[in-house]
């Protein structure tokens, strides 16, 4: 007895898979309506940086911002490069307050790490989709003009000042901007930024629709401890609040206060997403529902 449907050919099969895709590209547009034109600062860092396949990934979505009208400016961490490097030298890394602490001889490591190795390697990927990426340094046209951020941490620098024209002059001209986080000091010395909080700078100079931050969490938890806690939208004046409980781990405070820094000087909103996840910055961008923790000035609307 025939039911009525007929045998699965592997030509419908890929019929199937393309509208699927297609139906994706149509739930994105009015994201991509709202924001083309718009510049979006990215932290990209922490495991996302390590593994092949997910570097692939995020080059494949800064490119896919690119090409539909979105200005990704993307901001590099390098933490586990720069200490296995030093490492090879035989300096042990030390940290404080979540920075790391920065003798002369570790920002030699740092510099070569970040401006030699990490920043072209990140161009590379990105351009395997075109003519798409550039990098820069902080140094570059003094783009971050620092101050020591304390006697304790040595040459790492505070963000004084930032030259926005250079990036802009760049996005104006088509290219996507690849920034090793390092400053000129006032006194004229390099600088190592974190790159968290040199990404946060950054956004609120060039006025980003969104400040986004690959980790290697999902985003922000209530309880470190349990996964259930995970925090999918939370103001600047209840992360402060969570901020002066002395809750959060250390490695998170540099990134959280660049958030309600970025966010509470008019950028419209920052997000911590799950780098490890495959195309996560395009979910969050694309999608309604989001990922990972989301940072606004006020909640948004239930409807």
């Amino acid at each position: 007895m025939s039911t009525g449907h007929t045998t699965p050919t592997p030509a419908k099969s890929r019929i199937a898979k393309t509208m699927g895709k297609a139906s994706i590209l149509s739930q994105a547009l009015p994201f991509i309506r709202r924001f083309t034109g718009t510049t979006v600062v990215v932290k990209y860092g922490g495991s996302a940086m390590v593994d092949d396949a997910t570097r692939e990934n995020f080059a494949d979505d800064v490119a896919m911002l690119h090409y539909v009208g979105i200005k990704p400016v993307i901001v590099h961490g390098g933490g586990p490069h720069i200490s296995a490097a030093m490492g090879q030298r035989g300096i042990e890394p030390q940290f404080h307050e979540g920075l790391r602490i920065t003798d002369a001889e570790t920002i030699r490591v740092v510099q070569s790490t970040l401006v030699g190795e990490i920043n072209p390697d990140i161009v590379r990927l990105i351009n395997n989709h075109g003519p798409v990426a550039t990098g820069i340094s902080g140094l570059d046209a003094n783009l971050f003009l620092a101050e020591p951020y304390s006697q304790t941490h040595g040459f790492v620098g505070k963000v004084v000042e930032v030259n926005a024209a250079l990036v802009e002059n760049l996005q104006d001209q088509g290219y996507v901007p690849v920034v090793a986080p390092i400053a000129r000091g006032e006194d004229g010395k390099t600088y190592n930024l974190n790159a968290d909080t040199a990404a946060g700078a950054l956004a609120t100079a060039l006025g980003a629709s969104k400040l986004v931050f690959l980790t290697d969490v999902e985003g922000l938890y209530r309880d470190l401890g349990d996964h259930n806690s995970l925090i999918s939208k939370i103001t600047t004046g209840e992360l402060t609040e969570l901020l002066e409980s002395g809750s959060i781990s250390s490695g998170m405070l540099p990134k959280l206060k660049a958030c309600v820094s970025a966010v509470d000087s008019g950028v419209q909103s920052a997000h911590i997403l799950d780098g490890r996840i495959q195309h996560s910055l395009l979910l969050e961008v694309f999608t309604p529902e989001g990922i990972g923790t989301m940072i606004t000035e006020r909640l948004p609307d239930a409807g």
